[in-house]
């Protein structure tokens, strides 16, 4: 006798996005309580140097030679 397919609550207990969701969300609530615990100054200095990264990272896509 031939398996019944799987319920939809199997279906998405094993999707992939599901397992990656649940493997990642402790080192999420973790960074997200360390970003808590920062000073207000050192929150704005770590916007500044991810600011500074999009920036110079942009300028480097902007000098790369264009593809044919």
């Amino acid at each position: 006798m031939a398996k019944p397919p799987p319920s939809r609550r199997e279906r998405i207990s094993t999707h992939p996005a599901v397992r990656g969701a649940r493997k990642a969300w402790p080192l999420v609530l973790a960074a997200k309580q360390r970003w808590d615990a920062l000073s207000p100054e050192e929150q704005a200095r770590y916007r500044q140097m991810a600011s500074d990264y999009a920036r110079r990272g942009r300028e480097a896509i902007k000098r790369r030679p264009k593809r044919a």
